[in-house]
């Protein structure tokens, strides 16, 4: 599974004719448009996992939430402030 962060306005292409748009958000919540074509079936997990059986909920992909960005990922900043000044190492 592939994990990026993209910016408001930004887009991503999945193959050649679906386009998926964020167009940002706010707290928890992001507002993104899908643009395919009509024979590709788009639906909501929560609609899936509510019209579904319980075997059919058990063989649905389950993702789950991870720290923001891991300290191994953080940039690493070098500045040292020394008398007031700050400097950049």
């Amino acid at each position: 599974m592939l994990r990026m962060s993209v910016a408001a306005r930004e887009y991503l292409m999945l193959g050649d004719d679906i386009k998926i748009v964020f167009l940002g958000g706010s707290g928890k919540h992001m507002r993104i448009m899908i643009d395919a074509p009509r024979d590709i079936n788009v639906v909501r997990s929560s609609v899936l996992e509510k019209n579904s059986t319980q075997e059919e909920r058990a063989k649905l992909p389950r993702y789950y939430s991870e720290e923001e960005h891991p300290e191994k990922y953080k940039k690493k900043s070098n500045v040292i402030i020394t008398g007031g000044k700050r400097e950049n190492h």
